[in-house]
C-alpha cells in the first residue's frame, strides 16, 4: 500500500500550546516515527482562545474574539510548522500532507438519536496550506456529527494501530488523559469494529481551573498541591453523582461540561487532592461500560506525568497500568500522530470513526482537503 510522510498537528483544550508529529504511514499501519516537538502558544493568544471559547459558550457567535482568536491559532500553527521543519532539516517537499485539528472552543454532542450536535474548532486549514505550499487535511469531526455521530473521541482508530503493534495479551485500555479524560478500548481479537471510546470525565480540565483560580499557575506540576491535600470524601460522592457518568457510551464531553461548584468551600491543597482523585473516580466507573475490564490500562497525555493521580488510578483500576513510555509510545505526541494518520486515512477514504466509539451510525470517513497552491 502506497506510503505518506504526514505531519499532525494537534492543540488540545488544556491551551499548552501545538504539537507537531511526523508519521510515515499507508493509513493502518505505522511504519515510521518521524520527529515531533512542541511549540507552545503564548500568553496573547492563550488569553483570546479562552475570551473565544467564554463567547462561543455563550452563545456569542459573531463575537470579535472568535475571529481575532481563528487569526491567532492560524498563525501559531503556520509558525510551528516553519519552526519544526527549520530545526529538524525536514523539507517541505519531504512532506505530503498535514492533519491540523485546530483549535476546539466549543464542543456540543447530540442532546439524542434525533438531532444534531455541534463541533467548532477554529483556524484555516487553507491558509495553512497556502502558507506553507503543504497540502492538508482539516475538520475531521464534521461529518461524524452531521451524520449523528457524537464527533468525538477521534483518535481511536490510531490507538488499535498503536496496540496492534504491540505484544499486549488481551484487552488493552488506552487511556487519554489531556483537558478531558477518554477511553479506548481496544479488544483482544483487534477488530476495529468492536473499538469502544468514550469521553469518561474531567481529566486535567478541572484540576488546571482549581490552579489558575487559587495559585496562578496552569497546572498541578508534579501533583504537588494535590499530595498536600486531603480527599475530601463527601465533595466527591457528590461529584460522583454527576449523570454524565451513568450515560451510555458512545460519549462526548466539552471541556467545561464539570464544575468546580461542589469544590468550592475546601482549601486549594484539599481541593486538588480531591478533584484528582476524582478525575480518576471517572475512569474507574468507565469500566462498567467496557466489554470487560482491560487487562492493560496505557496512560497518555499530559495527566500522566502527574504521580497523584497515577497513584488514584492504580488504587481504583484492575490490570496493570502503564504510562505510554513504557508501552513505547510518544505519550505528550499520540494526540499530533493520530492526525496525521486520520490525515492519511481521509485521502484514502478510509473510516475515521466507527458506531461503537461515536455513535455513528456506520463506520465513516471524513475530513475536509485544501490542496496547497498550484505554483510550488
Amino acid at each position: 500500500m502506497h506510503r505518506l510522510t504526514a505531519i499532525g498537528l494537534m492543540a488540545g483544550t488544556s491551551l499548552d500550546g501545538v504539537d507537531v508529529a511526523v508519521l510515515r504511514t499507508d493509513g493502518e499501519t505505522v511504519h515510521k516515527w518521524g520527529p515531533a516537538m512542541s511549540f507552545p502558544y503564548d500568553a496573547p493568544t492563550r488569553a483570546t482562545i479562552i475570551s473565544a471559547t467564554k463567547a462561543a459558550l455563550e452563545g456569542r457567535e459573531e463575537a470579535n474574539d472568535i475571529a481575532v482568536a481563528g487569526n491567532m491559532v492560524t498563525s501559531a500553527h503556520i509558525e510551528a510548522v516553519r519552526n519544526f521543519l527549520s530545526e529538524t532539516g525536514l523539507r517541505r517537499d519531504e512532506i505530503d500532507v498535514i492533519g491540523f485539528h485546530g483549535q476546539t472552543i466549543l464542543h456540543r454532542p447530540p442532546l439524542d438519536a434525533s438531532s444534531i450536535g455541534r463541533t467548532w474548532q477554529i483556524g484555516g486549514g487553507g491558509i495553512i496550506a497556502e502558507e506553507l505550499g503543504i497540502d492538508v487535511v482539516d475538520q475531521f469531526r464534521q461529518a461524524d456529527m452531521a451524520a449523528g455521530g457524537e464527533g468525538a473521541p477521534f483518535a481511536p482508530i490510531y490507538h488499535a494501530a498503536l496496540v496492534e503493534a504491540c505484544e499486549f495479551d488481551g484487552a488493552v485500555a488506552v487511556l487519554n488523559l489531556g483537558g478531558v479524560a477518554n477511553i479506548t478500548y481496544v479488544p483482544a481479537d483487534r477488530d476495529p469494529m468492536g473499538l469502544v471510546a468514550f469521553d469518561c470525565g474531567p481529566g486535567n480540565g478541572l484540576i488546571d481551573e482549581w490552579m489558575v483560580r487559587h495559585t496562578g499557575h496552569h497546572m498541578d506540576e508534579d501533583g504537588a498541591l494535590a499530595a498536600s491535600g486531603s480527599v475530601d470524601d463527601e465533595v466527591l460522592r457528590m461529584m460522583a453523582l454527576n449523570p454524565y457518568l451513568k450515560r451510555k457510551a458512545p460519549k462526548s464531553l466539552d471541556r467545561y461540561d464539570f464544575k468546580l461548584k461542589a469544590a468550592d468551600h475546601l482549601s486549594p491543597p484539599d481541593g486538588a487532592a480531591t478533584l484528582t482523585a476524582f478525575s480518576a473516580e471517572c475512569v474507574a466507573r468507565s469500566v462498567a461500560l467496557l466489554p470487560e475490564a482491560p487487562a492493560y490500562w496505557v496512560a497518555c497525555g499530559g495527566g500522566r506525568h502527574n504521580p497523584v493521580l497515577m497513584a488514584e488510578l492504580g488504587r481504583r483500576l484492575e490490570g496493570q497500568v502503564l504510562v505510554a513510555e513504557e508501552a513505547g509510545w510518544r505519550g505528550d505526541m499520540i494526540e499530533a500522530e493520530a492526525f496525521a494518520y486520520l490525515a492519511v486515512r481521509s485521502l484514502r477514504k478510509l473510516p475515521l470513526s466507527f458506531p461503537k466509539t461515536t455513535r455513528v451510525p456506520q463506520p465513516l470517513s471524513g475530513g475536509s482537503y485544501h490542496r496547497k497552491p498550484v505554483n510550488l
